[in-house]
């Protein structure tokens, strides 16, 4: 397998800040906010640790949520993940460098349940998989930027020239989808994976076992 070199990386966080949404996306990489040089330089020190460790599978998500991403700039992480170390998987923590950040109206929101399932779970297997998301903005329902909504067909092709960029900068062994989403994602670009249950809405224990066994067949 490939891994991306630092120009890689920069180039791609550069267009990801650069991308145009609509009204109810929220671009937490864009310019212009001190707040989301802080999640650049987040996601930045990221990818290049997955990098360095050479990690030869992705984790495909569906979308950033309120409480994790859209904050940390990190996909699947909240702030409560980000700031304390995991130390089964040697990732995060302030002295890694990673930076705590809340926008006006976040200030109490620390943790997200998926991001806590997913890390917990990736912990106990002890596996570190990058972390991708089909559309890697925040949707939210109008006005309410405290709030989630599935992304629309045109926002996940714009995520999907993402995926294809991330695809190719890594040259994956493997690629785990995790739930209907991300899956169709795959589907649209023709590219195989395997599929489990999103952890969301009671599918915790569905997510684990699917997780644990397809990174075991990936092994």
């Amino acid at each position: 397998m490939t891994k991306p070199d630092e120009i890689q990386i920069d180039a791609l966080i550069h267009d990801l800040s650069g991308a145009k949404l609509a009204g109810d996306a929220f671009n937490q990489y864009a310019p212009g906010n001190p707040n989301n040089a802080i999640r650049r330089s987040n996601l930045r020190l990221y990818l290049r640790a997955l990098a360095s460790r050479r990690a030869e599978s992705l984790l495909l998500m569906e979308a950033p949520g309120y409480r994790g991403c859209r904050l940390t700039g990190v996909p699947v992480t909240s702030r409560k993940v980000l700031l304390e170390r995991l130390p089964a998987l040697g990732m995060f923590g302030r002295e890694a460098g990673y930076r705590d950040v809340a926008d006006a109206g976040f200030e109490r929101v620390h943790g997200e349940q998926s991001a806590t399932i997913v890390w917990n779970a990736l912990s106990d297997l002890c596996a570190l998989p990058v972390i991708w998301n089909a559309f890697p903005f925040h949707p939210h329902r109008a006005g309410k930027p405290l709030s989630n909504r599935k992304p629309r067909l045109g926002e996940l092709v714009l995520g999907a020239e993402f995926l294809r960029r991330m695809l190719a900068m890594w040259g994956f062994e493997q690629v785990i989808a995790v739930g209907n989403v991300a899956y169709e994602t795959m589907q649209y670009l023709n590219l195989d994976c395997q599929k489990v249950r999103h952890p969301a809405h009671g599918g915790k224990q569905d997510f684990i076992a699917g997780l644990s066994a397809s990174l075991s067949v990936g092994a």
